[in-house]
């Protein structure tokens, strides 16, 4: 089983900066593959961000790409997610996801993938 706390949420000025972190404990880290999503006030929880167990391979949302940065720490079980150019509608409320394998029936950007979450850390950008 496991467990995924985040943290780093907060308010910010648009055009400013957060990174959010996600602590991995129990199961093995890497996991397959560990994500970001987010869910703003009545819409659907999106994908944002992925990085996979080989060779840390990422890929990202097009209306993050080039803002945001998701990274690994496998000393600390630690994803990050380096959030540049935060715009108001960047917030939501932003979950880690991670997944001990692909079944490929979703895409790897789709929440059914994933297995394990945490409980969220609101991220707010003010214009």
């Amino acid at each position: 089983q496991v467990h995924l706390k985040e943290s780093g949420g907060g308010l910010v000025q648009a055009e400013g900066s957060l990174k959010l972190s996600c602590a991995a404990s129990g199961g093995t880290f890497p996991p397959h593959a560990m994500a970001w999503f987010r869910q703003a006030p009545g819409k659907e929880r999106e994908f944002v961000a992925v990085i996979t167990r080989g060779n840390g391979v990422t890929s990202y949302a097009t209306s993050v790409k080039g803002r945001f940065t998701i990274s690994r720490d496998n000393a600390r079980n630690t994803v990050y997610l380096h959030m540049n150019s935060l715009k108001p509608e960047d917030t939501a409320v932003y979950y880690c996801a991670a997944t001990d394998g692909y079944s490929g029936t979703y895409a790897i950007s789709a929440p059914q993938e994933y297995s394990y979450w945490g409980q969220g850390t609101q991220v707010t950008v003010s214009s």
